[in-house]
């Protein structure tokens, strides 16, 4: 049986809660025991170091004495005894005979009359003329603890698992709810509602959030291509309607037309009209090709080299239409990763739209300049520019001015230049140049 992903998150939040506390406990359970231990040992062997003293002073009837007096009442765990070299007790408190050898020892835990191992007993052991010093104290008290507190930590362990189910399902829970609302908008995607949104708050920054953020801006991006999509398909079917109308009328005329020059100069026409339509269908391409080149494509180039090349190539054209051109680079930026082609595609149609449409002013400038946080790359003329209320209009695919309608092209021109600088991560902007218009193009640094 597979089991659904809150289900693993809700176990495995157990199996950590289990693993965590189960560790937890051994540790406490370690550290208590060798604690107990520890005390042992150093009251063993301080009471050794204090009877090898008094036997070194008074010698073996004294350690004797020291032993009749060394044993509070009611302290049972005590052992403190004189014993031969064959375990034998002489005098003290011990058992009759003890079972471990009969050689020094600092410290040591054993069973000392063998009888079984709850009665170990942590000893030293130690030569006293030709008898042998036993000092040591019974762990069954000790012993007695450590089962006290395994039980206790038992019961924490129960606890603990018990929690740790409950913060497992309050877990998995958290979790479906937040994939929920994930899942709610790709399945609105799927059925075409691309407006729907994850709820996501960018300020706690948890994967959660990074995730629907992320989801967010696709569908965002998926959003606009689309709607960019009905516009290109509604505009497409609009605007080719009459250049392939008029195709068709000069078709037939063409036809009908006997003499052959009147035909020639028909055909033409023909061509003409098909060359707006075939300029329409690949600057239509160009866009797309633009919103979908990947960026492992680009690569370091110097924009300021770039710029005086476009403007090198262009001014004759731009003396040839009545224009002074120039060219001015007033920061020469090191080099920037880009895609040459795409980028060089939308600065010669930022200078083709001002030797077309600003032809009243007869002056053009192509300047590249530093601004905040980036370059702009801008194309400045003299014409009569575009009202503010106009400029969105101008910018949309298939976007022609009335002042446009009477020049040769398909209003895609300024579609193209945004979607390159969009793919840069930069922006495309129109302003006033008080006369004229500014058209530039910003890419970040």
């Amino acid at each position: 049986m597979r089991l659904s992903v809150t289900a693993r998150i809700a176990l495995l939040a157990i199996a950590l809660a289990l693993i965590s506390n189960l560790a937890l406990v051994g540790f406490v359970w370690k550290q208590t025991h060798d604690a107990a231990i520890g005390a042992v040992r150093r009251e063993t062997i301080e009471k050794s170091d204090a009877m090898q003293a008094v036997y070194r002073s008074g010698g073996l009837a004294a350690v004797g004495g020291a032993i009749d007096d060394a044993r509070a009442p009611g302290d049972v765990s005590l052992l403190l005894a004189i014993v031969d070299s064959g375990g034998r007790r002489v005098r003290g408190y011990a058992p009759d005979r003890v079972s471990v050898p009969i050689v020094p020892t600092n410290f040591r835990v054993a069973d000392l009359d063998g009888a079984s191992a709850t009665s170990d007993v942590g000893y030293a052991l130690h030569p006293v003329g030709r008898y042998w010093l036993l000092v040591g104290r019974s762990l069954d008290l000790v012993e007695a603890e450590q089962r006290a507190i395994e039980r206790a930590l038992a019961v924490a362990v129960m606890l603990s698992l018990a929690l740790g189910i409950g913060a497992g399902l309050v877990l998995a829970r958290y979790v479906a709810l937040r994939l929920d609302d994930i899942a709610h908008a790709i399945e609105a995607a799927g059925q075409g509602d691309l407006s729907r949104r994850v709820p996501a708050a960018p300020a706690r920054g948890d994967a959660f959030d990074r995730l629907g953020v992320r989801l967010n801006v696709m569908l965002e991006k998926v959003e606009r291509l689309m709607t960019e999509l009905r516009v290109v398909t509604d505009s497409m079917a609009h605007d080719l309607r009459s250049p392939l109308a008029r195709l068709r009328t000069k078709t037939e005329q063409a036809v009908l037309i006997a003499d052959p020059q009147a035909r020639e100069a028909a055909l033409g026409g023909l061509l003409v009209e098909t060359d707006l339509v075939m300029r329409m269908l690949t600057m239509v391409i160009e866009i797309s090709r633009s919103e979908s080149v990947s960026r492992d494509r680009f690569t370091p180039i110097d924009l300021a080299e770039l710029v005086e090349e476009i403007g090198e190539l262009y001014e004759p054209v731009a003396e040839e239409a009545g224009f002074t051109f120039s060219v001015v680079v007033e920061d020469r930026p090191p080099p920037l990763r880009v895609h040459r082609e795409l980028l060089s595609q939308a600065l010669t149609n930022l200078i083709d739209n001002a030797l077309k449409h600003a032809a009243g002013g007869r002056q053009a400038v192509l300047r590249l300049t530093r601004v905040a946080g980036g370059f702009a790359i801008q194309v400045e003329d003299r014409g009569e520019g575009i009202a503010q209320a106009d400029r969105a209009q101008a910018m949309k695919r298939f976007g022609r001015l009335d002042s446009a309608r009477t020049t040769p092209g398909a209003g895609l021109g300024m579609a193209l230049i945004e979607a390159v600088a969009r793919l840069h991560g930069g922006t495309f902007e129109l302003a006033d140049n008080n006369p004229g218009l500014i058209a530039r193009i910003l890419l970040p640094d």
